[in-house]
C-alpha cells in the first residue's frame, strides 16, 4: 500500500524525487502554521507531532536526515541507569516511559529488547546498592500505566555469569546483575520519522539549507533557504518556527540577531564496531569507567562498543575520532575480556556529538541530558537538549509552545498513539514471515532482516524482487543487505546521495570491513537508475564516498582531535557549500 488519507485528501507514502520536489513547491508558495528547522530525530519528531494536530507544517534539513548527531548514538532507546546515580529520577522515569511507547506501539519493527549484564566487583555492598537501583528502574518502568515490554533484572552468581559469558576473565567479576533496554537503528528510525510526517502531509525536504531568518520588526515570520540540489534559493513563511537543530543551534540562533537564551556545548562520543564472533556472549555488557559508564551492545552480527566523553570545538558535520579515542574504548573494555580485542579486530568506527546544555560543569559528562525549550523572540522556539530516547516528550514541548502563540483552539499532541509506517500490522506479518519466505522464494532469515527494517512495507521491497529477481542478490561485501534496498532507499527513503545509503539507509559505513568501498560501485549504479544519474554522476558519487572513507580511516589515525579534524576535511562533501 503506498498511499494513506488524511483529512479527505490522499498522500503518497513514497519519500522520493518527486515528492520532494512537490514539497519545495508548497514551502514557497504558502504560509506554514509551523516551520520546523533540523531533520534530526527532535526535528522531525516535531514535524510529525505539529501535523498531526492538524496544523500546515514544514521540515527542513541542510543535509540528509540524521546526518549528524541522530545516526551517531549508542543505538539505545534506554532510561539511563547512570542518572539514577545523579538522583535524576524524573529524566530516568519519562525516558522508561518513552521506551515502553517505542518498544510495543509506535515503532516495535524498529525497536527491539536487548538485555545487559552489570558484573559485580565487591560481593555484598556493590550487589545491595547496584540492586536497589535496578529495582528502582524496573519500578519506573510501570509508571506510564502499560507494561514495560521488557523483563525485570536478575541477579546472577559467578557461576551463571560465565555461563553466559565464557570469554569474561574469571577474576574480573565477582557475579553480576542482568536488565533490560531497548536498542533501535537510529538513523533508520529518523528516516521513518520523516517519512511518516510527510504521510500525514507535512512539506518535508532535506539537503535545503537556511541560510538567514526573515523579520518583521522583532518578529521571526520565516526563513531564507538555499536548496543545495538546485542551487536555488527560496523564502518560506511561517506562523512559527522551530529551531531544532541540535549540536548546531547557538550557530542557528546567531543568525536571528539575538543573544540564545541557553548554550549548547558538543562533547564527542565514539563507538567501535567489532565482529560478533570476537567474544562468545549471549547479552551486552554495562562497564563502569573513571569518568561515566562504557556499553558493549550485540548488534546483528557486531558489537558496538562505547562510548567515550569528551569536549568538542571543531567541524560539527564530521566529528573525528582519534588513534587515543580507540585505544581508549580498547583498554576499558580489555580489563574484562579473557582474550583482548586489538585494533585488527575493529571493523567499524563512528564518532558523534551530543547536545549538552552548557552549564556551570566543565566536565560534559556532568552536563544536563534534560531539555529546554524557549521563545527566543517572537515568532522562533528553540528546542535543545535532551537524549535520543525522550525525543517525542521533547517534540511535543517544542509544539505546544509554538501553539501558544498560535490563534484558535489547536489540538493537544497525538503522537503517543500515532505508530510510524510499517508498524501496523508489524506482529502479524513477523508470525507470518516462514509463509513470506516461501511465497517470494526468499530465506526466511532474509524476512526476518527486511520486517525488522521496514515492517509491513517489507511487501514494497519484496515487490522489487518479484519484478527484477537480481535484486535479491546481496551487495559486495555487505551480505546483511541487498540491492532492493538500494534502489528503496532512493525510491521512497528520501535517499539523495550514495553515502545517504551506506552510511544511513544501511549501516554498511560501519559494519563492512572495506567500509562499503566493495558495496559502493553497486549502490551508486543502482541508485542512478531511479534517480537519473548519468554515468559520470555514478562516479562522481562513488569517488566522493571512496574519499570520505580514506578520510575517516586516516584522522583515526591521528594522536588528537585538531589533527584528526584536519584530515577527516580533507574529503570534501558531495553538495558543494553543503
Amino acid at each position: 500500500m503506498t498511499t494513506t488519507t488524511t483529512n479527505g485528501i490522499t498522500r503518497s507514502t513514497k519519500l522520493g524525487q518527486e515528492e520532494r520536489a512537490a514539497a519545495i513547491e508548497a514551502l514557497k508558495s504558502n504560509e506554514l502554521d509551523i516551520l520546523v528547522v533540523g531533520g534530526g530525530i527532535v526535528g522531525t519528531g516535531s514535524a510529525l507531532d505539529a501535523v498531526t494536530r492538524g496544523l500546515s507544517t514544514g521540515l527542513l534539513e541542510a543535509r540528509d536526515w540524521a546526518s549528524g548527531t541522530s545516526s551517531r548514538s549508542s543505538k539505545l532507546v534506554h532510561g539511563g541507569i547512570r542518572y539514577l546515580e545523579q538522583l535524576d529520577f524524573r529524566l530516568v522515569r519519562e525516558a522508561l516511559i518513552e521506551r515502553g511507547l517505542l518498544l510495543q506501539r509506535i515503532a516495535p519493527h524498529l525497536v527491539k529488547p536487548v538485555r545487559f549484564l552489570y558484573p559485580l566487583n565487591k560481593p555484598v555492598f556493590e550487589r545491595l546498592y547496584i540492586g536497589a537501583g535496578m529495582l528502582l528502574y524496573d519500578a519506573f518502568s510501570w509508571t506510564g500505566g502499560r507494561p514495560p515490554g521488557v523483563p525485570h533484572h536478575r541477579h546472577l552468581s559467578k557461576r551463571q555469569v560465565l555461563r553466559s559469558i565464557p570469554s569474561l576473565k574469571a577474576d574480573a567479576f565477582v557475579g553480576g546483575l542482568t536488565y533490560y533496554d531497548a536498542q533501535v537503528d537510529d538513523a533508520r528510525y529518523v528516516a521513518s520519522l520523516a517519512r511518516t510526517a510527510s504521510s500525514y502531509g507535512a512539506h518535508v525536504a532535506s539537503r535545503v539549507r537556511v541560510e538567514g531568518f526573515i523579520k518583521v520588526g522583532q518578529r521571526v515570520v520565516g526563513v531564507n533557504a538555499h536548496d543545495l540540489q538546485t542551487d536555488e534559493r527560496f523564502e518560506i513563511r511561517a506562523k512559527q518556527v522551530v529551531n531544532a537543530t541540535g549540536v548546531w543551534t547557538d550557530d542557528t540562533q546567531s543568525m536571528v540577531g539575538e543573544r540564545g537564551q541557553f548554550k549548547v556545548r558538543a562533547s564527542k562520543g565514539i563507538h567501535l564496531v567489532v565482529p560478533r564472533d570476537r567474544f562468545q556472549s549471549n547479552m551486552g555488557l554495562l562497564l563502569r569507567t573513571e569518568k561515566s559508564v562504557l556499553f558493549v551492545i550485540p548488534w546483528g552480527r557486531h558489537w558496538l562498543i562505547g562510548t567515550t566523553d569528551t569536549d568538542w570545538h571543531l567541524d560539527k558535520a564530521h566529528p573525528a575520532a582519534t588513534a587515543a579515542d580507540i585505544d581508549y574504548l580498547l583498554e576499558h573494555v580489555n580489563k574484562v575480556l579473557a582474550v583482548p580485542l586489538t585494533r585488527e579486530d575493529v571493523e567499524g568506527v563512528y564518532a558523534g556529538l551530543r547536545p549538552l546544555l552548557a552549564g556551570e560543569s566543565e566536565q560534559t559528562s556532568k552536563l544536563s541530558r534534560e531539555h529546554l525549550v524557549a521563545h527566543s523572540v517572537p515568532g522562533l522556539v528553540v528546542i535543545a537538549g535532551g537524549k535520543w530516547t525522550t525525543y517525542r516528550v521533547m517534540a511535543k514541548d517544542a509544539i505546544d509552545a509554538a501553539v501558544d502563540a498560535l490563534d484558535g483552539k489547536i489540538p493537544a499532541s497525538a503522537t503517543e498513539n500515532i505508530a510510524l509506517l510499517g508498524a501496523e500490522g508489524y506482529q502479524a506479518a513477523w508470525n507470518k514471515r516462514g509463509k513470506i519466505a516461501k511465497a517470494f522464494k526468499v530465506h526466511e532469515a532474509r524476512i526476518e532482516h527486511l520486517l525488522n527494517r521496514y515492517g509491513v512495507l517489507a511487501d514494497e521491497v519484496l515487490d522489487l524482487i518479484k519484478h527484477r529477481p537480481e535484486l535479491a542478490d546481496p551487495l559486495p561485501g555487505a551480505d546483511d543487505y541487498i540491492g532492493a534496498e538500494v534502489v528503496y532507499a532512493a525510491s521512497h527513503e528520501g535517499a539523495l546521495h550514495l553515502e545517504d545509503v551506506l552510511a544511513r539507509r544501511t549501516r554498511i559505513s560501519i559494519e563492512a570491513w572495506d567500509r562499503g568501498v566493495s558495496a559502493a560501485p553497486v549502490a551508486a549504479k543502482l541508485m542512478g537508475e531511479v534517480l537519473g544519474w548519468d554515468e559520470a554522476r555514478v562516479d562522481k558519487e562513488v569517488n566522493f564516498y571512496l574519499k570520505r572513507v580514506a578520510a575517516e580511516r586516516a584522522s583515526q589515525e591521528q594522536p588528537n582531535d585538531e589533527s584528526a579534524d584536519r584530515v577527516r576535511l580533507e574529503a570534501p562533501d558531495i553538495v558543494p557549500g553543503d
